[in-house]
């Protein structure tokens, strides 16, 4: 007891140090079982490579099912997480192999520990800590998948342009689009790469080149991808001069680019400013709990500090919220 936390607290830390450890070789045992059996599924596919059994769109076939498959942890995920299809969307957008129950563990991960700090730091109570610890162990993975969602679709934006010039040069010298798409898949890098090579795989395995881009269009969620297919849409049921509609299509995108580029630099200011006004409250905060820890206190201990905590908690969102809005322009 050299912290000096009573009993009920030391049962309750020691609890949740066990589940985080359960947690831990969870997550250590599924993913060596899933690395074992993935490297035993490669050997088995080069040796029947080399023997010439299995087919290359078996291969894939087998490839796409396996992808498909759930762990025990992604379907109770599933199963129980809110709105598990937009999670799934957002998950699927960061273009990594991060999968609902991976998401689930790091929220159940992160809420312990930092419930655990905040137990053993401060001594502002079990209850308190486990909401503060639900709060970031909840918002932070949330953060960072859609931080990094947003940065592959910049990269995706920004590249998409020159892979229509791509797609142009093959129409232009006779091939058909589907070609042209596989090819700009091949020569242009990713993220936009990667998704035109899926949407050739799902052409091997017989599926329409248009479903398949609304479906990466679903996945991207990016309006210059849609534009894209669109024009597709309407050439083929109207017919005209494709590679010069998607010229064109180039050009307004890459002139887009160019507005969004100055309108983000014209609202740096306001941006600033928001920075400054939404970080100086927490500043003082953290001055003010190493400078005189008791003038804050009676906002931790007492019921009425916690209600205008949290008062001041939803002004200062609603406040950073507003301004952030402001300095956003839609183009």
């Amino acid at each position: 007891m050299g912290l000096g936390l009573d009993p009920v607290t030391t049962i309750a830390v020691i609890c949740a140090i066990g589940v985080a450890l359960t947690f831990g070789l969870m997550a250590a045992a599924l993913s060596d079982s899933a690395t074992s059996r993935r490297f035993d599924r490669r050997v088995n596919a080069m040796r029947d490579r080399a023997q010439g059994v299995v087919p290359a769109e078996e291969a894939a076939a087998r490839s796409l099912s396996r992808q498909r498959k759930a762990t025990a942890i992604d379907r109770w995920a599933r199963t129980w997480l809110p709105r598990r299809d937009l999670l799934a969307a957002r998950l699927e957008r960061t273009g990594r192999a991060i999968t609902i129950g991976h998401y689930a563990m790091a929220v159940a991960v992160l809420t312990l520990l930092s419930a655990i700090g905040f137990v053993v730091a401060t001594r502002i109570g079990i209850v308190p800590s486990l909401l503060l610890g639900l709060l970031i162990g909840t918002a932070l993975p949330h953060l960072v998948i859609g931080r990094m969602g947003k940065r592959r679709l910049n990269a995706f934006v920004a590249l998409f342009p020159d892979a229509i010039d791509l797609v142009v040069r093959a129409l232009r010298s006779g091939l058909p689009v589907s070609e042209a798409i596989v090819g700009a898949g091949h020569e242009i890098a990713d993220p936009v790469g990667a998704e035109l090579r899926l949407v050739e795989n799902g052409m091997r395995m017989g599926r329409d080149l248009e479903s398949l881009l609304w479906d990466t269009a679903k996945r991207i969620d990016a309006p210059e991808f849609r534009f894209f297919v669109i024009a597709l849409s309407v050439q083929r049921e109207t017919g005209g001069n494709l590679g010069e509609t998607l010229a064109n299509l180039s050009d307004v995108l890459r002139r887009r680019r160019q507005m969004q580029a100055k309108a983000h630099a014209m609202a740096s200011e306001t941006r600033a400013t928001t920075m400054i006004l939404g970080g100086l409250p927490i500043v003082v905060v953290g001055v003010l709990s190493l400078t005189s820890p008791a003038y804050l206190l009676p906002l931790i201990n007492d019921v009425r500090g916690l209600v205008l905590d949290a008062i001041a908690l939803s002004m200062l969102t609603t406040g950073v919220v507003i301004m952030n809005k402001m300095a956003k322009f839609e183009i």
